[in-house]
């Protein structure tokens, strides 16, 4: 559904409360027509930033790391110059190393590689399905979207099922790092600063990296399949072995990003199927399309609404003078909704062809697990929807209150199965 207008003068894509209200999408519409290159002040002591919302301007963008870079950090916060070394990950890495670093997992996660994972990854989804369907009413959150991808991720990284619990705890602090449900300690919070050597400013990153060296050591210098023994016992092609600190971070990467962003788009897409039966219908009738309707799952939801970088020399853009050191945000979310790109943009279409969309990015930095979250994807809805006679949403939904990820916490439905 097409969002009312929001006269440009109310236009603030730092107030969180806007994002929590799933209010952002009429502010990215006003941006793209009247203001594709916009600055916005920020409200918790942050320097502002020019939000770039156009199709095309976001790809050129993210396709020029020389001139907008990346190592000065991919979200909003500032990290001290003094601790940039310390957190920086494959993320916040361009270049040369940064193509290294890319390369020790990359082939892992190539379709090829991953078809070796499409029997294991579909009994998952039995396991979890099953699992969800012993009961009418259910958090679809809880019962499937944040069960399945965690189990996959833990398998991936050769994990004990116990861990599963810890692992989806870890994530939603972590992306969860401006809301007061998930953060223990908000990302700008007086008390974060204790922590703003840690990715994210938060105590949670300790964890996760005390966990992840616990696994390394156990598997260096082994013959594991596993993520992690392949990024120990892998040396980059550039010839520089990881140091302790990427090893961290690159662990804590993969916790995160292998599991939060899958959540969230099969989240928005039963949602998305919920509100649009006709589309639910077509695609139960045509499931060999299933691979094509992810892709418009991909761009309706949208699970990351911005990357952030920053600019490297003075740049015009659109009439602005963008000046070295500022920030710059690619609203990805918003490019998903340019109706220059994609007709009718607030409309569901399942069978959308062609459907150049960029949640997982347009540069060198396109999300590397992109082709394992198409396939789980498709794999769950495959086996979820045949055995769905009737599905309803029977409360409200609780979104994560954040401007980078479009996240949903609480999602109750109650489903009749067939």
């Amino acid at each position: 559904m097409q969002p009312p207008p929001v006269p440009l003068d109310q236009v603030d894509l730092a107030d969180l409360d806007v994002f929590e209200r799933n209010e952002a999408w009429g502010m990215f519409d006003t941006l793209r027509r009247e203001a594709p290159v916009h600055w916005n002040e920020e409200h918790d002591g942050g320097s502002g930033f020019w939000s770039i919302t156009q199709y095309d301007d976001i790809e050129r963008i993210d396709k020029d790391p020389e001139t907008f870079t990346s190592t000065h950090f991919t979200n909003l916060e500032e990290p001290p110059a003094e601790f940039q070394d310390l957190r920086r990950s494959i993320l916040e890495t361009d270049g040369p190393r940064h193509l290294a670093l890319r390369k020790l997992l990359m082939r892992d996660f190539s379709p090829a590689q991953l078809r070796r994972y499409e029997d294991f990854l579909r009994g998952l989804a039995q396991l979890t399905v099953a699992a969800a369907l012993q009961q009418e009413e259910m958090d679809f959150v809880d019962a499937i979207a944040a069960d399945y991808p965690i189990a996959v991720l833990a398998r991936l990284l050769d994990t004990p099922a116990d861990m599963t619990p810890q692992l989806i705890s870890w994530g939603n602090e972590i992306v969860g790092f401006s809301d007061p449900d998930y953060a223990r300690v908000l990302v700008n919070s007086e008390e974060a600063k204790k922590y703003r050597h840690l990715p994210f400013s938060s105590p949670v990153s300790q964890e996760i990296f005390e966990y992840g060296r616990t696994l390394a050591a156990e598997r260096k210098g082994g013959e594991g399949e596993d993520l992690v023994s392949k990024l120990v016992n892998r040396i980059p092609e550039d010839g520089v072995p990881l140091s302790p600190e990427h090893y961290d971070n690159y662990f804590l990467l993969l916790v995160v990003a292998g599991n939060e962003t899958t959540r969230q788009a099969i989240s928005h897409s039963m949602k998305a199927l919920i509100d649009n039966p006709t589309q639910m219908q077509w695609l139960v009738e045509h499931p060999e399309k299933t691979q094509v309707a992810v892709e418009e799952f991909l761009r309706y939801a949208s699970p990351v609404y911005h990357f952030r970088r920053t600019a490297t020399r003075d740049v015009e853009l659109h009439g602005q003078r963008i000046k070295a050191g500022d920030k710059v945000v690619m609203w990805w979310a918003s490019g998903n909704r340019d109706e220059t790109k994609f007709e009718d943009p607030y409309a569901l279409r399942l069978d959308r062809m062609p459907n150049d969309h960029m949640s997982f990015g347009k540069g060198p930095h396109t999300c590397m697990g992109s082709n394992l979250a198409r396939l789980e994807m498709r794999i769950l809805f495959e086996t979820l929807l045949p055995q769905v006679a009737e599905i309803t949403q029977t409360g409200d939904l609780v979104r994560v209150r954040s401007n980078f990820v479009n996240g949903i916490k609480k999602f109750p439905v109650r489903i009749v199965t067939k």
